[in-house]
């Protein structure tokens, strides 16, 4: 039958024959471990009669050998080439952050600054959750002067929308509230000159050295019960009611909340004025001129700094930015006595300003504004501006690569944590000016 010959065809061979060339086979891949096997005692059973088999003694020494070997192998290994290089890496580097990418591995005399400063604000918790570390986390080595650090912070990037901010070529600090009046204690006036972006800018420093994250930036002390609601962390800069009740002076904290402000209490002598005169148009109205040169210390021993900010009230048209700055920068000098561009060797003696340009535009801003103030336009004005600053011989500062894949959250303005990394740019800056 079908069946018996196909049975017959695949399997010819006798049961006993084939166990036979089984054991045969399981012999040669055995016998090549030992010659003494050959001789080893066979298995009593009938089936593999003749066969050369190992004792489960001989066995068991045989792993063990195989297994000290490895071990030597593992030592060896660990003790020189690659994986001790590796090792010592790791054990080097064991607290700093995970990624050192793009400035190298954190050195040991910075481990410390990879903390969380926000942690022991007021309000910080579920309904404000903002950590210094989702901002900024420190990598490789800060920037040794004020040029580098300048070019480091406008030419950053992140590696995700609202991931950490990474400076390029060498890192900025991220202060601790007490740092931050030190460096401020160093002058007696730092004086913000601009629009509503650095409106929030100064709203930030205030959140700083109040050391509150829920109403810090903004007058709390005469908020009703539905303005505290409304205004409320992010909401203190994300709505324009409550933005447009920013801090604008310190003097205003001393006068309303003074126990708010933690300088002081950190610093006895700390006696700093900081403070905004929000001057956006051009040419400037009169009132507005007379405000700024009265909030102006004529003394020039006292040290000041200014940081200056325009743009988008005059659409991004460079010459007429160029105007308002060159009349800011005439009062100044006219007030102070001093100069704040370089006309001979010796620009330690130049009022340090600061040109701070707008940050990008995000997916909510005015379709109206998309070409005269996109990114595109933004770009193209923050480089014009550059070359500008550098021909007055002032500081420049570009906020574009900082905020191009951070929130904003009218398309125009960034957030509380946007801006908490701005006022920090500006306390590196304040810092470094006598490096």
């Amino acid at each position: 039958m079908l069946g018996n010959n196909l049975y017959g065809s695949l399997f010819s061979k006798r049961p006993s024959e084939t166990f036979k060339d089984k054991d045969h086979r399981r012999h040669r891949s055995t016998s090549w471990l030992s010659a003494s096997e050959s001789s080893s005692t066979p298995f009593s059973t009938s089936l593999y009669a003749g066969s050369a088999l190992p004792t489960p003694s001989r066995l068991l020494m045989r792993l063990v050998r195989w297994v000290l070997v490895l071990v030597a192998a593992i030592i060896f290994l660990s003790y020189s080439g690659p994986f001790n290089r590796f090792s010592g890496y790791r054990e080097r580097h064991a607290t700093a952050p995970a990624c050192d990418f793009p400035l190298g591995s954190l050195p040991e005399s910075r481990f410390g600054e990879v903390r969380d400063t926000l942690a022991g604000y007021k309000y910080r918790g579920e309904g404000c959750n903002v950590s210094s570390l989702d901002l900024h986390v420190p990598l490789g080595s800060v920037c040794p002067d004020k040029s580098s650090m300048l070019t480091a912070m406008s030419s950053g990037g992140r590696i995700g929308r609202d991931a950490p901010y990474l400076l390029r070529g060498c890192d900025m600090q991220w202060f601790s509230t007490l740092e931050v009046c030190e460096v401020l204690g160093r002058y007696s006036q730092v004086i913000l000159v601009g629009d509503s972006m650095l409106r929030h800018v100064i709203g930030a420093l205030n959140v700083l050295i109040r050391e509150d994250l829920g109403y810090g930036g903004v007058t709390d002390w005469n908020f009703s019960e539905d303005e505290k609601r409304q205004c409320f962390c992010n909401n203190q800069f994300d709505v324009r009611d409550c933005s447009i009740q920013g801090i604008f002076s310190t003097a205003d904290v001393v006068e309303h909340d003074p126990l708010s402000l933690m300088c002081p209490r950190m610093i006895p002598e700390w006696n700093t004025d900081l403070r905004i005169e929000q001057i956006v148009r051009y040419p400037i109205p009169e009132d507005e001129r007379h405000r700024l040169e009265r909030a102006i210390d004529s003394n020039p021993s006292q040290r000041k700094a200014f940081v200056l900010g325009h743009g988008l009230w005059s659409n991004l048209e460079v010459g007429q930015t160029l105007r308002w700055l060159d009349t800011v920068l005439d009062i100044i000098e006219m007030k102070t006595g001093t100069r704040t561009q370089l006309r001979g060797r010796s620009p330690r003696k130049n009022l340090p300003v600061l040109l701070m340009t707008p940050n990008a535009a995000g997916d909510k801003k005015p379709d109206e504004w998309i070409v005269s103030q996109g990114n595109k336009a933004l770009v193209h004005f923050e480089h014009a501006m550059a070359i500008e600053a550098a021909k007055r011989r002032i500081d420049h500062l570009g906020t574009w690569n900082m905020s191009v894949q951070a929130t904003l959250y009218d398309g125009v303005h960034m957030d509380m944590r946007g801006n908490l990394l701005k006022a920090m740019m500006v306390m590196n800056w304040l810092n470094l000016l006598e490096a």
